[in-house]
């Protein structure tokens, strides 16, 4: 699974990178060195604006969304704890990521992400996690398929008040390669950027195209390092936190 990631990287050194043609003026997040479910993360996807006629062409938009996907059926935001990640070999056909799956895919931006090692402690002989920070070996961006979905919150009653209406968003895992499989059998799934136009257009709803896109991660260059188990509480932040573990 993937759990936890890394963005740093502001709206302004994002949209060039995906052909993005507006920054967003107002919404900004700041740098998270420790992205959790339920935290807002920034989203690249392409959809036609929600004020406009349905024959709007779509815009490609960067957004930021909430990490942990609320099925447009469910009765309230405590299932999107539980859906942070949808597994590739299934996202086509499980109810809660079909529907998105074919209408409404992103891309989420970062800089890398965690996973855990079970290790034997040399002090105690006690099994305990220790945490690395996989990364490509270049410090490019990763960008992480994703899928997004809206959800109607039924305690506001106005569909056009902005209040009625949550976007969240989950990242898609396969199996893990290269460093990443050395630490942890699964790890999000990023692609190229010859495949960002496919997966982004939403006229694009073929599942089997669409699985072949998700074939294989981006790159497999990466390179993981032991860092501080600083990371596993979630109040944890900063670029320390990528610092190397002295061995």
């Amino acid at each position: 699974m993937c759990g936890r990631y890394v963005s740093t990287r502001s709206p302004q050194e994002l949209a060039p990178l995906f052909e993005v043609p507006d920054v967003p003026a107002k919404e900004t997040l700041a740098p998270n060195w420790n992205v959790a479910p339920t935290n807002d993360v920034w989203a690249v996807l392409e959809r036609a604006p929600r004020d406009k006629e349905d024959a709007a062409p779509v815009e490609r938009a960067l957004r930021p969304l909430r990490w942990g996907l609320v099925p447009s059926w469910a009765k309230d935001l405590k299932i999107g704890a539980r859906m942070i990640n949808a597994r590739v070999e299934t996202v086509h056909e499980k109810p809660a990521f079909r529907r998105a799956f074919t209408r409404r895919r992103c891309l989420l931006p970062a800089d890398g992400f965690y996973e855990w090692e079970q290790i034997k402690d040399p002090n105690t002989g006690k099994a305990r996690k220790q945490p690395y920070f996989i990364h490509p070996e270049d410090d490019q961006v990763m960008a992480l398929a994703g899928l997004y979905e809206y959800w109607r919150d039924p305690a506001v009653k106005q569909d056009d008040d902005p209040a009625a209406w949550l976007m969240t968003c989950t990242i898609i895992t396969t199996e893990a390669t290269d460093t990443a499989g050395r630490v942890h059998p699964r790890m999000p799934l990023a692609l190229t950027p010859e495949h960002y136009d496919a997966w982004l257009d939403p006229a694009h709803q073929d599942p089997d195209e669409l699985r072949a896109l998700l074939g294989q991660p981006a790159g497999g260059h990466l390179d993981a390092r032991p860092v501080s188990t600083a990371v596993n509480n979630v109040r944890n932040n900063g670029p320390q936190l990528l610092d190397e573990l002295a061995s």
